[in-house]
């Protein structure tokens, strides 16, 4: 099987874990466990995702040209990563996220984005040759908005098939012209509601889709998702039940798995069963992306059939 070729545009951070037996309440403090240390970020997730499943994934990003910034750019290696229009910014520190996960995989996050909120159209634009041959271009919101726009204009040009994240969800409205240029809208529920208006994921996913989009699919955890395209009428699709430890990371997951199924050339609905699957096992394990499965333990997971829907 050929590997699908995909572009990742988004951000790279350094996360902080430390796991509580329940999550703290506004002023209070809990004692944790050990502080653990890992790579993060969502758009690093999401090309980690893609690559540990069998895609050529070229990431376009801003680091910083500090500690975490080195050692971004060597994990990012080490996983096959393109990185050749990583930029290393000596003016900015990297982003950080600071993650207190809870029982049942629930978690509380803060992220000082950094260098990401650096990345510019003009960066995104100085990586074109990366676009061209590309099946699929995937794009989040915790990089300037700017950039994903030239992400999805490109691939656009490119006749890739364009995925956009809108995560997290925006604290502004986002341009008509971002929507047009996307075949793909991922928001889970809440970034749904932020960006319609609407509280029920069926009209939320209508709205948008009378935004420009092809596509709406909206996440809902352990309930699964809702696919809802222009031609079709919308329709659910059951998740997997596991058993969730962090959920950190489950929507980049999910995002990469749907880029790389797409890339392969399969159906919607199909590509999005595969999507879940790399969801449900990345739960089951500590941190983002050393939690990010490989091809060979979704298909197993797909061949015993995840155990169970939800």
């Amino acid at each position: 099987m050929t590997s699908p070729r995909i572009v990742v545009v988004g951000s790279a951070n350094t996360d902080l874990v430390v796991q509580v037996d329940r999550l703290p309440t506004p002023g209070e403090t809990v004692l944790g466990g050990d502080l653990i240390t890992t790579q993060g970020g969502k758009g690093a997730n999401q090309a980690v995702a893609a690559a540990r499943l069998g895609a050529e994934v070229t990431f376009v990003a801003r680091i910083g040209g500090d500690a975490f910034g080195g050692e971004t750019l060597e994990a990012l290696r080490r996983e096959g990563l393109d990185v050749r229009y990583v930029a290393q910014d000596p003016e900015a520190p990297s982003g950080v996220a600071m993650i207190v996960v809870g029982p049942g995989g629930q978690n509380l996050i803060a992220v000082a984005p950094g260098a990401n909120r650096r990345l510019s159209g003009a960066d995104v634009e100085a990586s074109r040759a990366a676009f061209e041959g590309a099946g699929v271009v995937l794009i989040e919101l915790e990089t300037p908005v700017e950039a994903g726009l030239v992400a999805a204009r490109l691939g656009r040009e490119a006749r890739a098939t364009v995925i956009l994240n809108p995560a997290p969800a925006p604290s502004v409205p986002l341009p008509d012209a971002l929507f047009e240029a996307v075949d793909i809208l991922t928001p889970n529920e809440t970034e749904a509601a932020v960006l319609s208006g609407e509280t029920s994921p069926e009209r939320a996913a209508e709205v948008l889709l009378g935004r420009g989009v092809e596509t709406v699919i909206v996440t809902l955890g352990e309930a699964g998702a809702l696919v809802a395209t222009r031609s079709d009428p919308a329709q659910r699709a059951p998740g997997f039940r596991v058993e969730a430890v962090d959920a950190t990371a489950a929507g980049d997951a999910f995002n990469g798995g749907l880029a790389v199924a797409l890339g392969r050339g399969e159906p919607l609905m199909k590509a999005v069963r595969y999507a879940h699957a790399v969801a449900a096992l990345t739960v089951t394990q500590l941190g983002a992306q050393p939690s990010l499965p490989t091809a060979a333990e979704v298909e197993a997971f797909l061949k015993n059939e995840g155990g169970a829907f939800n």
